[in-house]
């Protein structure tokens, strides 16, 4: 199958500025990020590319949300957003790609699989969740939606109002992976695991079931990775490079780290738990498994990173 690297994107990375958040804005930032990646198929890689989809599930919520009070249409529930984010934004890395490849001369065909990852149904996560989805709001529709969805949970967040807060359980299976590794062996570029896909968890007559939750999308992408036997694992992320003691006097760029000095780092608490440590935490995973090295940097830095000449690289 020739050299495998998983290139995920975070879902920020694709809405640029406030005020640039429409879907027009959305695929100029897409067409900028698969330039990059084309970068790595020249050099030979089969890549597969993940992606966020946070901000995007927020519109697709708030839009159900407005359209069930003002028009009295049915709500869309959180998982089917998650797969309708997953198809729309991998339209656009699927077409931004194929463009990018027929300027290059490159004979590359794009797919989009919008892939389901099974979760357990006991995962404690489901208990205490705390992953925010979706729009703020104020006590009085917070209490509405209350009534009219008694299992929702709702926290108040930092003054700024009122957030529903779902589970994020941890990936255990990728239910497409065959299709996905054969499409690789095809030669296919491949588009996966968007926002770390649609929770499923499996029922006991051996069916699946969708069920609303948030999987982190770096952790699926990292068993999907380890599920591929992929070689490399590459984490876009705001920053060439990792950091320790960010924002501090004395902050140091990581250039090349193994996985012990990484678990260290961890322990002395160096790695945000909202930002970074999930990176972190996905490319430790990564690492134990099969995979060679993890690549954490950002968009425009791939094709150096790829090469050694930029980013944070993680080995064992």
């Amino acid at each position: 199958m020739g050299k495998v690297a998983i290139v995920a994107i975070g879902g920020n990375s694709l809405v640029k500025e406030n005020g640039r958040d429409s879907v027009h804005d959305q695929y100029e930032a897409v067409v900028e990020t698969a330039a990059n990646i084309a970068d790595l198929v020249e050099q030979g890689y089969n890549v597969v590319v993940t992606h966020g989809n946070g901000p995007q599930v927020g519109f697709g919520l708030r839009r159900s949300e407005i359209a069930n009070e003002v028009a009295g249409m049915p709500e869309v529930p959180l998982v089917n957003c998650g797969a309708d984010t997953q198809g729309g934004i991998g339209y656009q890395i699927q077409q931004a790609l194929t463009n990018e490849f027929a300027q290059r001369g490159i004979k590359k065909n794009v797919a989009t699989i919008v892939t389901q990852v099974e979760v357990s149904k006991e995962d404690p996560n489901f208990k205490n969740p705390t992953k925010p989805v979706g729009s703020f709001f104020t006590l009085a529709p917070t209490e509405e939606m209350k009534k009219n969805h008694p299992d929702w949970l709702f926290v108040e967040d930092s003054g700024r109002g009122y957030r529903r807060v779902v589970p994020s359980p941890k990936p255990m299976d990728i239910v497409e992976k065959e299709a996905i590794k054969t499409l690789i062996q095809a030669g296919f570029v491949v588009i996966a695991v968007g926002g770390g896909g649609i929770p499923v968890i499996k029922t006991d007559q051996g069916t699946y079931q969708g069920i609303d939750a948030v999987i982190d999308k770096d952790l699926a992408t990292s068993l999907l990775a380890e599920q591929i036997h992929a070689e490399t694992l590459i984490i876009t992320t705001g920053v060439s490079r990792v950091c320790i003691n960010f924002g501090k006097p004395n902050q140091f760029a990581l250039e090349k780290i193994t996985v012990e000095e990484t678990k260290q780092y961890v322990a002395d608490g160096h790695f945000p738990a909202g930002s970074m440590l999930p990176k972190i935490e996905a490319s430790l995973r990564f690492l134990e498994k099969d995979g060679v090295r993890v690549i954490i940097t950002n968009p425009e830095s791939l094709k150096d990173a790829i090469n050694e000449k930029a980013g944070t690289h993680i080995i064992k």
